[in-house]
């Protein structure tokens, strides 16, 4: 059953109504005024000081965050322990119980101000008005967000400001606005929906926004569908024969590399996720899922009664991975890079038809430089260790990524050059970000 949608002044109070002085709304009033601005009298927030820094995460091993799971920007207050566990049992339970004292003194004005400053503000066509029309919008989606993470929305720090209000809330404006006009393509026709695709490097937050964004769009009232590439990976069968038939090459003795897929299967789950439409509401389909832990850690596809399963209609599909969207290159491009990438580069040619053709709008999240993808797994894996859980040591953590750096190396100058195969640049978001991993510019 979807989770019906929340209204936010009757479910969040406490962050629509001013301290007992109205100091915070007049100041914030008086504020927006000067700006020739309006904003809802119901509305006042309370967050981090402005004085709060933002701390480093990268490179040291004393900046790493004790999650484990790639959520280095909680910090301070709150643990981000089992993300992903959390939003597969979210629906039909509060993850969290929310203040409910009336925030204190207002810097709402503040809020706005940061709001303003994001990275992806301008090229999502915001100005000082659209946000401040739906102020209570962005503090609705926030406390969803603060209720998702166990994070307190009293106290947030700046990086947790940063990520929710600079990064998440953006990105989800920008999907509704694609869902919007992939509707509006349609005439008197049993609408599909609309599978958003997301591109970028292992351990940089991809798979934690999608579950946020996801979440945004459960307690909105749209029904929503996450799949990854990993979902589609080879059986522990078939990994070995795919293995067997090219010895000595290091970029297909494990999953992950194009030819480590089952492409077949996306095809079929794709196809039909895509049928999930009006005219099939109530029908329910299981959606595959990959156990990376099967065969001490080479991995199988996982038991067909533990995949999670999805109730049409579906408005979106959020679909990630870390090579989506990669182009095959001329041989001599890719050989130049590591010659193991010839045999890579001829499978990537079936990947089109298989994932690409599928999508409908896309965000390609960039990074600078790949070595980063070496630091965060790193950062992740010593995490493990400090919690106590089984994690790859220091010489695994590197032969692992090496084995994908071929690939970004060859492939993710194209892509950030040019999109992804068929995209359409209307329709496509590409947010850099840097080695913390939070947003730094929009196009």
């Amino acid at each position: 059953m979807a989770t019906q949608p929340l209204s936010p002044t009757s479910t969040f109070p406490s962050l629509f109504c001013t301290n007992t002085n109205g100091v915070g709304f007049y100041k914030l009033a008086s504020f927006l005024h000067s700006h020739h601005l309006s904003v809802s009298s119901s509305s006042s927030f309370s967050m981090a000081k402005p004085n709060q820094s933002i701390s480093r995460l990268c490179y040291s091993p004393t900046h790493f965050a004790k999650s484990g799971n790639g959520c280095s920007w909680i910090q301070d207050n709150s643990s981000c322990h089992g993300v992903a566990a959390s939003v597969e049992h979210y629906q039909g339970s509060v993850c969290h119980a929310l203040p409910t004292k009336p925030a204190q003194v207002s810097i709402l004005e503040d809020l706005f101000e940061f709001i303003c400053s994001g990275p992806l503000i301008e090229k999502l066509g915001l100005t000082p008005t659209n946000v401040a029309d739906a102020i209570d919008k962005w503090l609705a989606y926030g406390s969803y967000l603060c209720r998702l993470f166990k994070v307190n929305e009293m106290e947030l720090t700046i990086p947790q400001k940063a990520r929710f209000y600079h990064y998440y809330i953006p990105v989800f404006f920008w999907c509704e606005d694609q869902i919007s006009q992939h509707h509006s393509s349609f005439k008197g026709e049993e609408i599909p929906p609309l599978v958003i695709g997301f591109s970028a490097p292992q351990g940089c937050g991809k798979t934690t926004l999608v579950y946020a964004l996801n979440y945004l769009f459960e307690v909105t009232g749209r029904k929503s569908a996450m799949v990854s590439i990993d979902d589609f990976y080879l059986t522990a069968e078939g990994q070995a024969q795919l293995r067997e038939s090219n010895p000595g090459n290091a970029l297909l003795e494990y999953r992950g590399n194009a030819g480590s897929h089952d492409l077949e299967l996306s095809v079929e789950t794709l196809t039909a996720l895509s049928k999930l439409t009006k005219e099939d509401e109530g029908l329910k389909m299981k959606v595959p899922r990959y156990d990376k832990s099967a065969y001490s850690g080479r991995g199988d596809r996982a038991d067909p009664s533990t995949w999670p399963e999805v109730e049409g209609p579906l408005t979106v599909v959020l679909f990630e991975g870390w090579m989506l969207g990669f182009k095959p290159l001329p041989t001599e491009a890719v050989t130049t890079v590591d010659p193991q990438l010839e045999i890579v580069n001829n499978n990537m040619k079936a990947y089109y038809d298989a994932w690409d053709k599928y999508i409908g709008a896309w965000i390609v999240i960039k990074i600078n430089d790949p070595s980063c993808v070496y630091y965060w797994r790193l950062q992740a894996e010593i995490a493990m260790r400090e919690a106590g859980k089984p994690g790859m040591s220091d010489e695994e953590v590197r032969d692992f990524v090496s084995r994908y750096l071929p690939a970004y190396k060859a492939y993710l100058p194209t892509l950030y050059k040019e999109g992804p195969s068929g995209s359409d640049p209307k329709r496509l978001l590409v947010v850099e970000i840097d080695e913390q991993r939070n947003p730094i510019l929009g196009y």
